[in-house]
């Protein structure tokens, strides 16, 4: 190697090796990625009649269909409209809920995003709170399994992976309500959508090896039928035995 070339290497190395300048340059590009998504998001949420920045967003997810909506909304009293459809790049597992660590589920139930993580190894990365008080009633009660992520990359072993340009959106939407006083960001995980003749024989199947799934499916249907006629949520709680209770 040519001594100018190895001197500029060993530049290099010395640099990325400091404390704070490797850090300085992934925050460097993490503003570069809200400097460019928040100029097309305004836009595209004023064509659709949103307001800039966005107020609050739900999430919600299909497994069957690979389907990953986002859904928003410029105040509390208005509905919900629908903003973009993500198409979901990688599976992991089958239909139905995620019961111990390692089994390469995608969890099923009604969670929230609790970390953002922009230094994720698969580009970004929008945490999950699995397990909920749902979950830990019904799961392995040593080795639920964590770090469940809404991320990039397409590769997963249970998370919901997207393309980078797309989690690059739903992360700038995410944070930026996040900053806007949206401190609780609904994340909703459906195993299919509850429309059709096939899909109450599917969920009696699914009951059939899965202890407690006719009970969170009811739950499962419930949200998603008030939402199609309402473009509200109702709150969920979770009552002593890890059944959820809808109020509406």
């Amino acid at each position: 190697m040519p001594r100018l070339q190895f001197f500029a290497s060993l530049l290099i190395c010395i640099a990325i090796s400091i404390p704070g300048i490797a850090q300085k340059r992934k925050k460097h590009s993490i503003e570069t990625i809200f400097d460019k998504q928040e100029i097309k998001l305004k836009k595209e949420f004023l064509a659709d009649g949103l307001h800039w920045p966005v107020y609050q967003i739900y999430i919600r997810n299909f497994k069957q269909e690979g389907q990953l909506e986002v859904w928003a909304r410029n105040n509390n009293k208005a509905p919900f409209q629908l903003f973009k459809t993500y198409k979901v790049c990688a599976l992991s597992g089958v239909l139905g809920p995620k019961r111990k660590e390692g089994d390469y589920q995608v969890p099923e139930g009604f969670y929230y995003i609790n970390e953002f993580r922009p230094n994720s190894n698969y580009h970004l990365a929008l945490g999950l709170n699995y397990p909920n008080a749902a979950d830990i009633q019904w799961s392995d009660s040593l080795h639920p399994g964590n770090e469940i992520f809404i991320h990039g990359g397409c590769i997963t072993v249970g998370c919901i992976p997207i393309q980078d340009h797309q989690i690059e959106e739903l992360y700038v939407l995410a944070r930026t309500a996040f900053k806007n006083k949206q401190a609780f960001i609904p994340v909703h995980i459906f195993p299919m959508r509850y429309t059709g003749d096939k899909v109450d024989k599917a969920i009696r199947k699914l009951a059939e090896y899965t202890p407690g799934y006719d009970k969170l499916s009811a739950s499962l249907k419930e949200v998603y039928m008030h939402f199609e006629a309402n473009r509200r949520l109702p709150l969920i709680g979770v009552d002593t035995n890890g059944k959820y209770v809808v109020f509406r």
